[in-house]
């Protein structure tokens, strides 16, 4: 499979979803926004995956590149190909298909849990897997179900935390790619976000996850990469 990577900013790379891909014998290419690399055609690959970032997808002013990764975005739809959105990128498929983006009730930073949807519960691609896990987080956004969606998971302070378009679009508001080195990284450079709230965790509860959180998000991540349509 042609898998082709958006990377918004340096320290937001693909953690275990650049593993799976490598695993799986699939080819990968890149596309590093922030560096001004050029677009793919939707011709050009089989899934997009789209990472997380800073920045907010109404932000083109300041960021003009989102304005033709949204354009790539609904291209890549219209050609019937598969999708996934983590965080940054499940809200531009989200506004891709036709639903607002928007500040969410408040900020979700660190190891929270998510609870699947009776809806959830009988797609195909999480069939099996646990009604409830911890999972990493780090967003302030979120978004509405968009039109025809299946809503798939929510969690106490953010309800749209995964969505599925046409059995093949898959929007990811939390972060199950991640590994302890990507987030140091997040750490490192948004440090600053880690204000008290209800949901937002100090850094030492953050980097305090044993090796089994990390296996266990990276594991659900590697099942729904690999359930969705190649």
């Amino acid at each position: 499979m042609r898998i082709h990577a958006l990377q918004h900013v340096a320290f937001e790379g693909l953690g275990s979803i650049g593993q799976w891909i490598s695993e799986q014998g699939h080819h990968l290419t890149l596309t590093r926004l922030y560096a001004g690399d050029a677009l793919p055609r939707p011709d050009a690959l089989d899934r997009l995956i789209i990472m997380g970032g800073p920045m907010n997808i109404y932000e083109d002013e300041q960021y003009p590149w989102l304005t033709g990764e949204k354009a790539l975005i609904r291209n890549v739809i219209d050609a019937g190909k598969s999708a996934v959105g983590i965080c940054l990128g499940a809200q531009l498929l989200a506004d891709a298909l036709g639903s607002p983006v928007f500040a969410g009730p408040e900020k979700e930073i660190g190891w929270l849990p998510i609870t699947l949807t009776e809806a959830g519960k009988k797609t195909a691609l999480l069939s099996g897997l646990p009604g409830q896990a911890t999972v990493f987080h780090w967003h302030g956004d979120t978004f509405n179900l968009p039109p025809g969606a299946v809503h798939l998971a929510e969690s106490a302070g953010c309800k749209q935390q995964a969505f599925l378009y046409d059995n093949r679009i898959l929007g990811l508001q939390c972060h199950l790619e991640s590994t302890p080195e990507t987030v140091q990284e997040i750490l490192a450079h948004c440090h600053d976000e880690l204000v008290p709230g209800r949901s937002i965790q100090t850094a030492a509860e953050i980097v305090g996850a044993s090796p089994e959180m990390y296996l266990h998000i990276n594991n659900l991540m590697a099942i729904l990469l690999s359930r969705l349509p190649q």
